[in-house]
C-alpha cells in the first residue's frame, strides 16, 4: 500500500524500530500462551513462584504492547502533522488558475475529510499490525505443536482470508465512490451556506436545492456508505464465526481422527481464542486503511504546486520603470459546450507612478487582466516584460511581490503587515486611519485589528489600510469605490488617490465612475476580451458617458 510506503520512506528508522516493538509483542504474547500450556495447566514448580513468573510476564506484555501502539499512533500522528501542514504549503504555493480549477468545495474536503481519514487509520493501524504479526507468530507456535493439524487450520485461514478478502475489496469499492459523493455534498454544503440570503428570500429556490440537489446526493452518500459497512460487517462477523469454528475442527481432528492429544487440542483452542480479538480487530482496521488509502489517492488527483520548504523571496524587481504586455493571451478552460472566455492579444506598456483607471462592461475581461498584471495568472501566449526583460518562470513570485490589491472578492485579514512581513510603520497606519475615516471604527491590540466584522464599505477601507501597510509598488483597486458612499467616494478620487501617487505608487483601478475619469493620468477600456488606451476625443466622450459608449 502507497500510503505505508510513503510512511516507511520518511520515517525508516522510527518505522523498523516499531516493527520491532510489535514482533517482541507479538512474541511475548505467543510466550505467555506457552507459559499457560507448559506451567499453569500442570502446574510444574512452586505455585507461588509459577504465579509470580505469569504476572511478571503479564506485566512486560502490557508495557511492550502498550509501547508499541503507542509508538506506532505517535509516528502516524507524526506523519498526518506533516501531510497537512505540506498540503497547506502546496496550496499556498499552487497557482490561482489551478486552485479555481480545482475548486474550494475539493480543497475543503481535502483538508478536512481526506487528513481525517488518514488520521484515523494511523489511530487503527497497530491493531491491523499486531494482528497480522500476532497471527504469523501463533502460526509458527501452532506448527512447532502439530505439523499436521497447523496444515489443515492455514487451509481453514486461507479460506478465511480469501473471503474476508473479497469482501474487504467491495468495501474498498464503495469507499471510493463515497468520496467522490462526498466532494459533491462539500460543494452542497457551500452553496447552503454562501447562497443563505437567496435562498430565505426564495422558499421554492430552496425547495428545488433540498429536493434535487441536496437530496440527490445525500441519498447516494447514504447508499455508498450502507454498502460499504453491509461488506466490512460481514467480514468482522465472518472472520469471527470462522475462528469459532476452527476450534470445532481442532477439536475434531484431535479426538475424532487422533491427530493430537487433549492438551494440544487445548492449547490449539486457547491460541485461537486469542487470536480472536486480535484479528477481528485487524479486519475491522483494514478498511479505515483502505479508505485513508482513498483519501492519499484523492490528494494526489488535486495536482498541487510540489511541496518545498519555506517562504523564501526570488529576488526583488525594486527600481523598475515599465512593465510591457507584449502579445498575452489568456483563456479560461473549455467547457462542455464552447471554449472558455479569451482576453488578448493585449500590448500595453504602463510606466511607474501612473494613475492607471481600467473600465469595461461586465463580463469584459477587467477582472482576469487584473489577474493577469499582478502575475496571479501566467500569460498562455506572449510575454510580460519588465524594464525589457521577460518575466520568466522562476521570477513570478518576485513578479508579485510588486503588487498589492483589493479585489472585489476579496478576503479580509486581521492583522497589518508591513514590507517583508515586519510591523507596519505606526505613523503611515496613523495618517492612512484618518483619510480612511476609521480611526474611530477599528480596534487594534499591536498589529492586529479586534473587531474586522464591518460594513462592505468599511471592510474596503480596511482592505485599502492592509495593502497600503505593505508598502508595494503597485496598488491595483478592483472597483473599489463602488460600494462606497457617494461622499467617500468623492473623497476617493480627488483625495485618496493623489496621496497614492504622491506615495510614489503606481494605482490600477477597475472603476465605472465616468464622473471621475479626468482623474486618471490613463484611461483604459476592455471591451469583449481586447484593451484599447481611450485618448483624445474617445477619452473626453467615455468621461461625460462611459456607460453609452460600452453599450455602443
Amino acid at each position: 500500500m502507497e500510503l505505508l510506503r510513503v510512511v516507511f520512506r520518511y520515517y525508516r528508522w522510527p518505522f523498523l524500530a516499531v516493527m520491532l516493538l510489535s514482533l517482541a509483542s507479538a512474541g511475548l504474547s505467543i510466550g505467555v500462551i506457552a507459559f499457560i500450556n507448559q506451567r499453569l495447566i500442570d502446574l510444574q514448580g512452586t505455585p507461588g513462584v509459577v504465579l509470580a513468573q505469569f504476572l511478571g510476564l503479564i506485566l512486560l506484555l502490557l508495557l511492550i504492547s502498550l509501547g508499541s501502539q503507542l509508538a506506532l499512533t505517535t509516528l502516524g500522528h507524526h506523519f498526518v502533522y506533516q501531510l497537512r501542514g505540506k498540503l497547506i504549503k502546496c496550496i499556498l504555493d499552487t497557482d490561482i488558475e489551478r486552485l479555481e480549477q480545482v475548486g474550494s468545495a475539493r480543497l475543503l474536503a481535502s483538508l478536512s475529510s481526506d487528513i481525517r481519514y488518514i488520521t484515523v487509520a494511523f489511530v487503527r493501524l497497530p491493531e491491523l499490525v499486531q494482528g497480522i504479526i500476532l497471527t504469523l507468530g501463533a502460526v509458527l507456535y501452532l506448527g512447532w505443536l502439530s505439523p499436521s493439524m497447523l496444515m489443515v487450520m492455514m487451509v481453514w485461514v486461507a479460506v478465511t482470508v480469501l473471503v474476508g478478502w473479497v469482501l474487504v475489496s467491495r468495501v474498498y469499492r464503495y469507499m471510493s465512490r463515497l468520496r467522490e459523493t462526498e466532494d459533491q455534498l462539500y460543494k452542497d454544503y457551500q452553496s447552503v451556506i454562501e447562497g443563505r440570503k437567496e435562498l430565505a428570500l426564495n422558499r421554492d429556490r430552496a425547495r428545488w436545492f433540498y429536493d434535487e440537489v441536496f437530496e440527490h446526493d445525500s441519498l447516494a452518500y447514504r447508499h455508498h456508505i450502507i454498502r460499504s459497512d453491509t461488506f466490512h460487517l460481514s467480514a468482522v462477523n465472518w472472520s469471527n464465526i470462522m475462528m469459532l469454528a476452527a476450534i470445532g475442527v481442532v477439536f475434531f481432528l484431535a479426538q475424532g481422527l487422533g491427530w493430537a492429544t487433549t492438551g494440544v487440542a487445548a492449547t490449539y483452542s486457547l491460541t485461537l481464542l486469542f487470536l480472536r480479538t486480535p484479528l477481528i480487530q485487524a479486519v475491522g482496521a483494514l478498511p479505515t486503511l483502505l479508505n485513508a488509502q482513498v483519501a492519499y489517492d484523492k490528494l494526489k488527483t488535486l495536482a498541487l504546486a510540489d511541496y518545498q520548504e519555506g517562504f523564501a523571496h526570488h529576488g526583488n524587481l525594486d527600481g523598475w520603470q515599465t512593465i510591457e504586455f507584449r502579445g498575452v493571451t489568456f483563456q479560461y478552460a473549455a467547457g462542455e459546450a464552447a471554449q472558455g472566455f479569451q482576453i488578448g492579444p493585449i500590448d500595453l506598456t504602463l510606466q511607474r507612478g501612473d494613475l492607471v483607471f481600467l473600465i469595461g462592461g461586465n463580463g469584459s475581461g477587467k477582472s482576469t487582466f487584473a489577474r493577469l498584471l499582478t502575475g496571479l495568472y501566467q500569460p498562455h501566449s506572449g510575454e510580460i516584460l519588465v524594464d525589457g526583460r521577460p518575466v520568466a518562470s522562476q521570477d513570478w513570485q518576485a513578479y508579485r511581490q510588486m503588487f498589492s490589491a483589493v479585489f472585489t472578492d476579496f478576503h479580509l485579514f486581521d492583522r497589518l503587515l508591513g514590507p517583508d512581513g515586519e510591523p507596519p510603520d505606526p505613523s503611515l497606519v496613523e495618517a492612512w486611519l484618518a483619510r480612511l475615516g476609521m480611526h474611530d471604527k477599528l480596534h487594534f491590540e499591536g498589529p492586529r485589528v479586534t473587531n474586522p466584522q464591518l460594513s462592505q464599505g468599511q471592510s474596503k477601507r480596511l482592505a485599502m489600510l492592509l495593502a497600503i501597510a505593505e508598502r508595494r509598488d503597485i496598488l491595483l483597486l478592483d472597483e473599489w469605490a463602488a460600494d462606497q458612499d457617494p461622499q467617500f467616494r468623492r473623497t476617493f478620487y480627488r483625495e485618496l488617490l493623489t496621496h497614492l501617487r504622491d506615495m510614489g505608487k503606481t494605482v490600477v483601478a477597475i472603476s465605472h465612475d465616468d464622473h471621475y475619469f479626468q482623474h486618471a493620468d490613463r484611461l483604459l477600456e476592455m471591451r469583449d476580451g481586447g484593451l484599447v488606451e481611450l485618448t483624445g476625443e474617445q477619452r473626453e466622450l467615455a468621461s461625460r458617458d462611459a456607460i453609452a459608449r460600452i453599450d455602443e
